[in-house]
């Protein structure tokens, strides 16, 4: 029995002898005074059980059956093994047809001994950054390299574009790659041709957007800006305002995306068995919809600030790695190992040693440019991959190097050497 109906006991006896008013035994065990009236015609003097509740060692009418419990905890041990409390629960609903709370699965898996799968430490002071009030305004993009198909499969990488305002996922890729321009630049293209063009873009310092390095050509100093890299220039011709985190912390938005698919997306490629790439972005093109809707949240305010892109826009020739070369006399221009005649042109002067633009797209076709006028379409072979630099197959290794003697020369009554 505990004290607070050991208490119950002593001033309810108290009001039976008159020592106290109802009221004042009601004041004393914070009961209505009906309730009181209640209790002293249950009184027994000399006696306590009359305390107690009266389904006090019933069984609850409303409690889980065994034989629910039992397949609650086999599902748990087998085909959801590794789900976090929450997604198991709607995946009892959703595939099972089980109607449970969250807390009570809980209870269920903590009794039995099966802790959470997710491990969580205390939270350290941040102060965090606002979301912006319109769709458009900001979206972040980071990619994720996880062994995402567990023992299953190769590692893969996850590259992801979040809306900040609503927390939406918009776009996003599985590959076996690392993070690279051509991933980035695929799942951008995705994202522009569904939502439309944001605003601005907030990324980390990862050298697919920005120069990391200190070398400047003398073009670059002349200018007083370094040349972009191949997706920071798809960027600035989009018009999207880049802005970089110095710290994981500064996206902490999408990092905490991550976390989330790491436990939800990962228990989804285990259920689905899911071994190779090509399957894990048909589970990816699932899952997308139904986490939106269960997580994203309203923006502040209506408006829109995506923007479609013109129609007018060669998108095959925007979204590719873009390279300038120059025509040589004989019509050529150089391509990794490759030599790519151009066609004859029409009239006598021809193109020698014209700038023209090589377009190296995404499905592998090279294309050649004079301004907008295209002057050859190619596809590029198996080998060649967009992003990577072709290779001679008969290259052969590299050699010592013979050191060169030096020769001393007089000039103007001053020594000097020169190496030959």
């Amino acid at each position: 029995m505990s004290q607070r109906e050991l208490q119950r006991v002593k001033v309810i006896e108290n009001a039976v002898a008159g020592r106290f008013t109802v009221a004042e035994a009601a004041r004393l065990l914070s009961l209505s005074e009906r309730q009181v009236k209640r209790l002293k015609r249950r009184c027994v003097p000399g006696e306590v059980d009359w305390v107690k509740h009266g389904n006090r060692g019933k069984r609850r009418p409303w409690r889980i059956a065994e034989r629910v419990r039992a397949k609650v905890l086999r599902l748990a041990e087998g085909k959801y093994a590794g789900f976090n409390d929450s997604h198991f629960t709607e995946k009892l609903l959703e595939a099972e047809g089980m109607e449970l709370s969250r807390e009570t699965v809980r209870r269920i898996l903590r009794r039995a001994g099966r802790p959470s799968p997710q491990k969580r430490r205390a939270p350290r002071y941040r102060s965090r950054r606002e979301r912006r009030p319109r769709k458009g305004m900001m979206v972040l993009t980071d990619g994720s390299r996880e062994r995402w198909l567990e023992d299953r499969g190769p590692a893969l990488t996850l590259i992801g574009f979040q809306e900040d305002a609503t927390s939406e996922v918009l776009a996003g890729r599985f590959q076996l790659e690392c993070e690279d321009t051509v991933g980035y630049l695929r799942v951008l293209r995705a994202m522009v041709e569904e939502h439309g063009v944001p605003l601005s873009l907030y990324r980390d310092r990862h050298s697919a957007f920005q120069r990391n390095d200190d070398h400047w050509s003398e073009e670059e100093r002349l200018a007083g800006r370094q040349e972009p890299t191949q997706l920071g220039r798809v960027l600035e011709e989009l018009g999207i305002e880049q802005i970089a985190a110095l710290t994981p912390q500064a996206k902490g938005r999408i990092e905490r995306l991550w976390k989330t698919f790491q436990d939800r997306l990962r228990s989804e490629l285990r259920l689905a068995k899911a071994k190779t790439v090509e399957q894990a972005n048909a589970v990816l093109a699932r899952f997308l919809p139904e986490y939106n809707r269960k997580f994203a949240k309203a923006a502040r305010e209506t408006a829109n600030d995506f923007r479609e892109l013109d129609k007018s826009v060669n998108r095959d020739r925007l979204f590719s790695l873009r390279y300038e070369r120059t025509v040589g006399h004989d019509h050529t221009i150089s391509f990794g190992a490759r030599i790519l005649q151009l066609p004859a042109a029409i009239g006598p002067q021809g193109y020698a040693g014209k700038k023209v633009e090589v377009s190296h797209q995404l499905n592998g076709e090279l294309h050649i440019w004079l301004g907008d006028k295209r002057l050859l379409q190619c596809p590029m072979p198996i080998e060649y991959t967009p992003g990577m630099a072709p290779r001679r197959p008969e290259m052969r290794p590299k050699t010592a190097v013979k050191k060169k003697r030096p020769r001393i020369y007089v000039l103007g009554g001053r020594a000097a050497v020169a190496v030959r």
